[in-house]
């Protein structure tokens, strides 16, 4: 925490510095637009984030990828009640916390992923930002996390011709080719190429990081008043798992036979060229926009998702006994091995009609009406091992291996939504959002679903720049399968998850460029499934969740930017077994300052800390009895500084800079998981 408060210092010394550059000044009109726009995330239509009655954030692709983030995860570090990475760097998965609360991930506005262990994770390097919306976000969105969601908003192509080609090395032995290249090939017509090549290792021995991306589209305007963007995704990943499964005895708490001897929490467990994380992905979608005049809009979007993934593993049984795992000799384990085929297809579509229109002198109305649409289907087959080793001093060679035969075991869900929003402007001073959707699930087992959720919330300006807002929000999040009862019996199906926020608040924007939210949250969680002792399952009566956030952003353009966020949130469950907590405290500070030196050259230095509270894990020994587990808080610092002369950029990040070797989280069931060790990365870019 002493280095959290030592770089909101620095960050503070910095504001107090004067800006430099005349040259920012011309650039002030496009950077203030980034600051105050929400983009779609918010409502499916462009609003200023001060007339949004909730908290949207928007992160460039230019501030993450400054923060040195290599995954999705990282992108949101920086960002208020959001704990990112939260059981450490996942090379499988991209996870992220919202107020408490996993939350999902989608891709230009619809969902992105529909099962564990199907898909790889996207790339930063191929979105233009991320946009997280925090609450109960079922009436634009569908089903969804309780807590929000992550939107990814793709690279399209622009009217311009130019582009950038940056070479890596880093950690690991990382090397990387990334390029961005847009081409307009009329006044009309405009083409664009993302692409990634990585040869990389990790700080788990014999776990790659090894990427192939090429991301085509291509924007064709036929007349002023209609849009056509077409794009693909082709992306090959050859790469492992980093989270390992180590059991908290013997790492995070010492093994009671050999407590002098403790195992290094980085090891790897599997058999080197057998354990993997290898998987394709292609993908195919297109968005149609026409303005039928200035006060009717049509919008069509969809997109096709075809994934194949090999995921071969080995892990301790630190479950059965998670306080005492080990045999009487305090070495030998339990191992299983777990292969598995998955593949994964999805369709989505969402379309809808925006109405401009005023019902008073004073009275604006933006009115949204839409339908959405999505099928996924998951295809899987397993085969799976145990034996039992030396966790100590493992023989790898003599590991035993297995491969999935078989057919495929497929489940599939189709979701059908209606939702009508309407937002309403009085006299220029006071927004009113309200909106309604009803949806339809059905999945493979023959299992139906129908929610109805709702929204409202207002805003309005009292003078000052002060907002204050308020509002409700619902969600649902269907869930397949049934009750396990004790015994082994099934029982009745799941009942969808569903939650309700109340949200109150105030945003102060001084400035174009200055933007402060202050937000208190209540959410009401039903229907979360528990697992206890003998594979039993149940649903709980309800999870509640209370929190306050902070978030603070001022930019000068081409100058000076500084970001400042505090989150708290408390959890509590009327039933309090299998539950793991999201720290209480989340913080962070991000600040860049930019000086000009000889020859036209620019330097810009940045720093950053995330905080992240000590957490807490409770679940189910055999005998019945809760275990309780709490893995410290820990603090840890990033750092950039960047030259740009010309066409040229070079650069060096570096995060986790002071390379605190802590746990990320340590899980009841008997688990525990690193953060990222220090990572350092050196790019030379060019622009043209």
């Amino acid at each position: 925490m002493a280095r959290l408060i030592v770089m909101a210092g620095l960050a503070g010394a910095m504001v107090s510095q004067p800006a430099w550059a005349e040259d920012a000044a011309a650039a002030d009109e496009d950077r203030d637009t980034i600051v105050v726009t929400a983009a779609n995330a918010g409502t499916k239509t462009e609003t200023p984030l001060i007339e949004l009655p909730q908290p949207v954030t928007v992160i460039e692709a230019d501030q993450y990828l400054s923060q040195g983030a290599i995954s999705i995860s990282d992108t949101v570090k920086y960002a208020a009640g959001v704990l990112a990475n939260p059981y450490g760097r996942d090379t499988r998965v991209d996870g992220f916390n919202i107020r408490g609360i996993d939350a999902l991930q989608f891709r230009d506005g619809m969902r992105d992923i529909f099962s564990s262990y199907a898909s790889i994770t996207s790339d930063p390097y191929n979105f233009s930002r991320v946009e997280i919306v925090r609450g109960p976000a079922s009436v634009l969105f569908g089903q969804g996390s309780i807590g929000g969601l992550v939107n990814l908003v793709s690279k399209t192509p622009e009217f311009r011709t130019g582009g950038e080609l940056n070479l890596v090395y880093g950690s690991y032995d990382r090397k990387e080719v990334l390029g961005d290249v847009n081409l307009a090939l009329a006044d009309n017509l405009a083409v664009r190429a993302v692409a990634r090549v990585r040869d990389a290792d990790t700080y788990i021995d014999h776990v790659p990081d090894d990427r192939v991306l090429f991301a085509p589209s291509i924007r064709w305007q036929p007349t002023p008043d209609t849009d056509v963007v077409l794009n693909g995704l082709y992306q090959e990943d050859d790469s492992g798992s980093t989270s390992q499964f180590l059991p908290i005895i013997g790492t995070f708490r010492p093994n009671p036979v050999n407590p002098g001897v403790r195992i290094d929490p980085y090891t790897f467990v599997g058999k080197p060229g057998w354990d993997r994380y290898d998987g394709r992905s292609l993908q195919g979608g297109g968005a149609i926009t026409h303005r039928f005049s200035d006060n009717v809009r049509l919008s069509l979007k969809a997109r096709y998702i075809d994934s194949d993934l090999e995921y071969f593993t080995h892990y301790a049984d630190s479950y059965a006994n998670p306080t005492n795992p080990f045999a009487a000799d305090g070495r030998t384990i339990g191992l299983y091995a777990d292969a598995s085929d998955a593949r994964m297809n999805v369709f989505s579509t969402d379309n809808n009609l925006q109405f401009k229109f005023n019902t008073g002198a004073n009275v604006e109305h933006t009115l949204l009406v839409g339908i959405d649409y999505s099928w996924n289907k998951v295809g899987k087959r397993y085969a799976r091992g145990y034996e039992t080793i030396d966790l100590y001093d493992i023989d790898r060679d003599a590991l035993l291996t297995y491969d999935p035969s078989g057919p495929f075991i497929y489940n599939s869900q189709k979701q059908l939504g209606v939702y009508v929003q309407d937002q309403v402007r009085f006299f220029d001073r006071v927004s009113v959002v309200v909106g309604a959707r009803r949806d339809h699930v059905k999945n493979s087992s023959g299992q139906e679903d129908n929610a109805t959720t709702f929204r409202a919330g207002i805003i309005g300006e009292i003078g000052a720049g002060f907002s204050p807002f308020f509002s409700y929000t619902e969600s649902f999040l269907p869930v397949a399968g049934n009750i396990m009862n004790t015994g082994g019996t099934i029982g009745d199906p799941y009942q969808p998850q569903t939650g309700t926020q109340y949200e109150a608040g105030v945003k102060w924007q001084p400035q174009p460029a200055t933007l402060v939210t202050v937000t208190a949250f209540h959410i009401k969680e039903r229907n979360r499934v528990l697992y206890l002792p003998g594979n039993a399952t149940t649903q709980s009566g309800e999870l509640t969740t209370k929190g306050v956030e902070f978030e603070a952003s001022h930019t000068l353009p081409g100058n000076f930017e500084l970001l400042v966020n505090y989150g708290y949130n408390k959890l509590r469950s009327e039933t309090n077994t299998s539950l793991n907590y999201m720290p209480q405290h989340t913080a962070s500070v991000w600040s860049t300052k930019t000086f000009g030196v000889a020859d036209g050259a620019q330097l810009r230095l940045g720093a950053g800390a995330v905080y992240n509270g000590k957490s807490k894990s409770t679940g189910p020994l055999p005998s019945g009895d809760l275990y309780t587990i709490i893995t410290p808080s820990r603090t840890t610092v990033d750092a950039l500084a960047e030259i740009t002369w010309d066409q040229w950029r070079f650069a060096l990040n570096a995060t986790n800079l002071f390379d605190e070797r802590t746990f990320a989280s340590c899980l009841a069931r008997g688990d525990c998981f690193m953060a990222a060790p220090r990572n350092v990365m050196a790019t030379v870019g060019m622009r043209f």
